[in-house]
């Protein structure tokens, strides 16, 4: 079963594209027309996209690794945010960091920066410090957490990028692509959808339509979620057996040997007083 339909992709307004002089060569594959000079989105082929996109994540988020969610356009920043929040996923939608991927650690010393003033602030460290210091420090931590706040808990690289408009987030989607994680994306036809491993081709500028489409694929997610949640549960049910029955033979072979030394030592003591007695 299809985890979104064509009748709902209409009503969210994912078909429409850009104007005819502003697309991309490159996405003519998923263009249906073109109606008063706008380019109009197949979403027969937006569907089966989506579908693949949403199995795929639903694997990644199943095997227990994240997805790192990009949009700092306008239009989809809130929407991001609710989604990627809603299934314990990473996002970036106030502007992308250069070096976020490549130099994954110089960001991780930012991250550490900002639990390390945490921390201070609250031992009382920076209670002796004046006003003007503490305020300095305040706007620092503010600014990291604007920032970087959402992928504090990233501890390593993300095992995939979801971005919205490849345009606006090319820089992302090139890092991505050095380092060879996979991206997905929703693609307009104004982008060029060649450095994309899942092309999800529909409108990227209208809230509702970046919705819906997230909708479907953290929705997938949360069912690899729960799957591994319940495979979890099976093997420390399994693995609690296990050693109960390790355990159980352990202590009767504790048993046995003590019950052997006693035996031998109520010997000794019999062999012990016969000699006494022969005396």
């Amino acid at each position: 079963m299809s985890r979104v339909n064509f009748d709902t992709l209409l009503e969210a307004g994912c078909h429409f594209g850009h104007l005819k002089r502003k697309w991309n060569p490159a996405m003519a594959p998923y263009i249906l027309m073109d109606l008063n000079c706008i380019h109009i989105i197949d979403l027969n082929k937006t569907v089966v996209k989506v579908d693949e996109a949403a199995e795929a994540l639903k694997q990644i988020a199943k095997s227990g690794k994240k997805v790192l969610f990009v949009a700092t356009k306008k239009q989809a920043k809130q929407v991001v945010a609710e989604k990627a929040a809603s299934v314990n996923m990473p996002y970036v939608i106030e502007r992308w960091p250069g070096g976020m991927l490549t130099n994954f650690p110089t960001i991780r010393k930012a991250v550490k920066k900002m639990a390390t003033i945490d921390k201070l602030t609250n031992d009382g460290t920076y209670s002796n410090l004046s006003k003007r210091e503490i305020l300095q420090i305040s706007r620092q931590r503010a600014k990291l957490e604007k920032n970087l706040g959402s992928i504090a808990e990233l501890t390593r690289l993300p095992s995939a990028l979801f971005v919205v408009d490849v345009l606006k987030e090319n820089i992302a989607v090139r890092e991505a692509n050095r380092l060879g994680i996979p991206v997905f994306a929703i693609v307009d036809t104004n982008s060029d959808p060649t450095n994309v491993d899942f092309v999800i081709p529909a409108n990227d500028d209208a809230t509702k339509s970046v919705e819906v489409i997230l909708d479907a694929c953290c929705a997938a997610m949360a069912e690899g979620l729960e799957e591994r949640k319940a495979e979890k549960v099976d093997m420390e049910a399994a693995g609690e057996n296990a050693p109960k029955a390790g355990k159980k033979k352990a202590t009767k072979a504790r048993m046995d040997k003590a019950e052997e030394d006693a035996i031998n030592a109520a010997k000794a003591a019999a062999f012990m007083g016969k000699d006494d007695e022969e005396a």
